[in-house]
């Protein structure tokens, strides 16, 4: 297996004109060997990420971006195969989760057409590796959407801290951190879907399958290289290691799984495939139109019927989108932003006090998580058309779902009623929302 050694790299090559890449970076890794001094890392990060100031590297959001413009394979996601099979070989109960938009990716490294959903043979190619339980991380999106429209509806009814952003792409969170701390209280508190499904593992489902937490370990396949920052927060408990979908491939071919091949499985109960809307949230715009079917429940009493269900109002490529939205007697303003060097001119709209919006979801990455830092890549001059072929096959899945409303999902209804109560209830403000810091003076 092609397991990276991260100590043995020479560190003696001045690089010029590539973005720096510290060693304690928890989340990107460069091989020296390969690097040919391009700069097309640096200026990614410039154009995308709005981060003009490298800071010598230590204000990196571990986005991943760079790895994607990357010509020549130099810049990986930091590996932890290593980890992860040591804990399948180990004594360990191991539980793996999968984000939405895994399925519509790990294809790419298989053969399979742009955008195929594979979820079946992911269930079964996790199983085979030896994982105890499989778990599905819309569930954890459906628990996101449940607390942030609660959070949503009661900073407007209580004169809250108003625009609301979402927080659940983990540089976004840390962008604001480190760029605008005066922002902070803007940010919604609630933990990302796979923060809300790691504390949900460890603490409920622990309990209900009489499992000591610390038998446990938890890794989650994520498109993401920011997860692996995240999960080491402090605050963020639950999941022990991530795998991105690039790590992912390389496991299971290390291992020869024949993945085309293999039988489509199903996801164990309890914290099993979630809704729709959960599901979309893999696209840019899918975090906003799960939160506001839902937060028109909570304003109006009522569920929205398939034919209306939909807010075309909020999809598309456009890298900024606005729309106003009918519920009952309020009309809500919101936008969506995906590339954060879009989202400046909101923020100085905020700081002068001069922001229309009421919500506003921010995705580092553009097009949303179907283009995140550890995915395959789209090779040259194919990047729009495939990740748009991503966003299709997860609004098909959406369409096609039988429960297509996170608060209609019944292992959410079991869990609230078994363990949180309601939303915003103590427990779930105990381990389902979290705290940022300023991190604006850390070089």
């Amino acid at each position: 297996m092609n397991v990276v050694n991260h100590k043995k790299l020479p560190n003696n090559i001045n690089l010029y004109n590539a973005i720096e890449i510290l060693p304690e970076n928890i989340a990107i890794y460069r091989d020296i060997n390969k690097c040919i001094d391009c700069g097309l890392c640096k200026e990614i990060c410039k154009e995308r990420e709005h981060i003009k100031d490298i800071c010598h590297g230590k204000k990196c959001i571990n986005c991943g971006q760079c790895i994607q413009s990357c010509p020549v394979g130099a810049l990986l996601p930091k590996n932890d195969i290593l980890k992860v099979n040591n804990a399948l070989k180990s004594q360990k109960i191991c539980i793996a989760y999968t984000s939405p938009s895994v399925r519509v990716s790990l294809g790419d490294y298989f053969g399979k057409e742009r955008g195929t959903f594979v979820q079946g043979k992911l269930v079964t190619a996790l199983r085979n590796l030896g994982f105890k339980y499989v778990f599905d991380v819309t569930f954890g999106a459906d628990l996101t959407v449940i607390e942030e429209a609660a959070e949503l509806v009661q900073r407007i009814e209580t004169g809250g801290v108003l625009p609301m952003f979402t927080s659940c792409c983990p540089s976004w969170v840390s962008y604001i951190e480190k760029f605008h701390p005066e922002i902070l209280p803007n940010l919604s508190t609630c933990k990302s879907p796979i923060g809300m499904q790691g504390a949900i593992v460890k603490d409920y489902f622990a309990k209900i399958a009489n499992i000591n937490p610390n038998d446990l370990f938890t890794v989650a396949i994520t498109p993401c290289t920011a997860k692996k920052y995240e999960i080491a927060r402090k605050e963020i408990t639950g999941t022990d290691a991530v795998l991105t979908v690039e790590e992912f491939s390389i496991l299971l071919k290390a291992q020869k799984i024949d993945f085309n091949n293999l039988e489509d499985g199903v996801y164990d109960s309890l914290l099993s495939e979630g809704s729709g809307a959960g599901m979309i949230f893999g696209n840019t715009g899918g975090v906003m139109e799960a939160t506001l079917r839902t937060t028109y429940k909570i304003l109006t009493g009522n569920n929205l019927s398939n034919e209306v269900i939909e807010y075309n109002e909020v999809r598309g490529f456009t890298n900024v989108r606005e729309a106003q939205i009918r519920m009952g007697d309020m009309l809500l303003n919101v936008a969506v932003v995906h590339q954060l060097s879009c989202v400046i001119p909101l923020l100085e709209d905020i700081k002068s006090g001069k922001s229309k919006y009421h919500f506003i979801e921010v995705m580092n990455c553009l097009g949303g998580c179907i283009g995140g830092g550890g995915q395959p890549k789209s090779g040259n001059g194919n990047e729009m058309n495939v990740k748009k072929l991503r966003i299709d096959s997860l609004y098909r899945k959406d369409t096609k779902s039988e429960i297509r409303l996170c608060h209609q999902n019944p292992d959410i209804v079991k869990l609230y009623n078994e363990f949180l109560n309601n939303p915003l209830s103590e427990k779930s403000k105990e381990i389902l929302h979290t705290t940022y810091t300023n991190k604006e003076n850390n070089y």
